[in-house]
């Protein structure tokens, strides 16, 4: 792992003028998986978007997506990196060693110990393990406390964090939560914009089995989303709006990996590709439908008026697809020394490091800003990728130059 940056003070943080990289107006869009531990890589995207006023307009979020998403909806703007820096140091374990003066197997040693920690203890602020607990030894409890750990704290922490009138009032940020309901596996989208939502919501998003208990709300039992879909972007797509849209989607788990070799690789590779972002796919059906839908607008066109109405011209306006969606895809890098355990590797070293990639990642998307290259009318859909890191770039150019010299008998 690398030595662990220091934040910049809050004091230095600066808006920059929106117009620049949002001349037109996009909606934006923020799109937070799961992954524990891991978040703290969002709230460092954020960071950055935050600085150059790319603050989004609606947030979609699971699991630690659904509590980050919660801490920028229910804060007024200039709360908001407070509010998040506030949850993390909180949550944070502090290192029994100082990670920079390790070495690469001391810190790997020191992170190692303070996940233990976190499985015996618990998280400060977070989640505490159940004493005595009837669950863990095979006999059965009330629904509410079947899990390993009991999540009180967490709702008194959002409760603390989040302005929920705030954010259910038609001034704060659209919020959207997904939640798995027990009873019948089906997901479920607490919107702000269709209800009231509160600390209730945002812990049933991150009720993990059997680490964490269901949470019931209005007499159902939820789980957290991610069990069904972890990368909420499908919310997204089935958004009817017919505006353009600049999507921030932030992927914590990588879909490839080495092939593994012992019990800690399998068990690392089985966690991420179980809930790694299906996006391409998601992605692909979503400009398949949309052809479709500019086919049939042409089509209809082609009808003589007597064969049109006003009831198929509704209909046709409903399906939209007359707009826009730049996805701007911010992976996850990060190899954790293929820890299986690393979504809940709470060292505060660890989260420094997340916060600071995610930062530094989100400045190579907003430098590169492709969203503001010209499209061709009814383009659906734009993919943006991040650009190399510039020492990649470097090493490419030498590689590349190495190459050259040999083809040509240079030494």
């Amino acid at each position: 792992m690398a030595q662990t940056p220091q934040f910049p003070p809050l004091s230095q943080l600066a808006q920059a003028p929106a117009n620049r990289l949002n001349p037109s107006g996009l909606r934006i869009v923020l799109v937070l998986q799961g992954g524990g531990a891991l978040g703290a890589y969002q709230a460092g995207v954020y960071h950055a978007l935050h600085e150059h006023g790319l603050s989004p307009d609606w947030v979609v979020g699971t699991s630690i997506g659904a509590i980050n998403a919660a801490l920028l909806a229910g804060n007024r703007q200039a709360d908001r990196l407070r509010r998040l820096r506030q949850f993390w140091d909180r949550i944070a374990h502090l290192d029994a060693l100082d990670p920079v003066r390790l070495s690469e197997d001391g810190r790997r040693a020191n992170i190692w110990l303070s996940t233990m920690d976190t499985l015996l203890r618990g998280v400060n602020g977070f989640f505490k393990p159940r004493p005595f607990g009837l669950f863990a030894a095979g006999l059965p409890v009330p629904p509410e406390e079947a899990s390993f750990y009991d999540t009180a704290e967490l709702a008194t922490t959002l409760k603390e964090l989040v302005d929920f009138d705030y954010l259910n009032s038609p001034e704060g940020m659209r919020l959207t939560v997904n939640a798995l309901r027990v009873r019948c596996g089906s997901l479920t989208s607490f919107d702000s914009r269709h209800g009231n939502i509160c600390a209730e919501h945002i812990r049933a998003s991150g009720a993990l089995p059997p680490g964490f208990a269901p949470v019931r709300i209005d007499g159902e039992l939820y789980w957290d989303g991610g069990l069904y879909s972890n990368t909420p972007l499908e919310t997204v797509l089935a958004d009817r709006s017919q505006t353009d849209t600049l999507c921030f989607m932030v992927d914590l788990w990588s879909a490839e990996g080495p092939e593994p070799r012992t019990l800690e690789e399998v068990q690392t590779r089985q966690k991420d590709v179980t809930f790694a972002s299906r996006s391409r796919r998601h992605l692909e059906d979503y400009v398949n439908t949309r052809t479709l839908q500019q086919k049939l607008r042409a089509m209809y066109a082609l009808l003589p008026d007597h064969e049109k109405s006003a009831q198929g011209a509704r209909e046709l306006d409903a399906l939209g697809c007359g707009n826009t969606l730049h996805v701007v895809r911010l992976p996850y890098a990060g190899r954790d020394w293929q820890m299986a355990m690393k979504d809940i590797n709470f060292s505060k070293g660890s989260i420094e490091w997340r916060w600071d990639q995610g930062y530094r990642d989100a400045m190579r998307a907003i430098g590169a800003a492709g969203w503001l290259n010209e499209v061709v009318d009814d383009t659906p859909l734009v993919v943006h990728e991040l650009p190399p890191r510039a020492e990649q770039r470097s090493g490419a150019a030498l590689q590349a130059g190495t190459a050259a010299h040999a083809r040509h008998g240079v030494p």
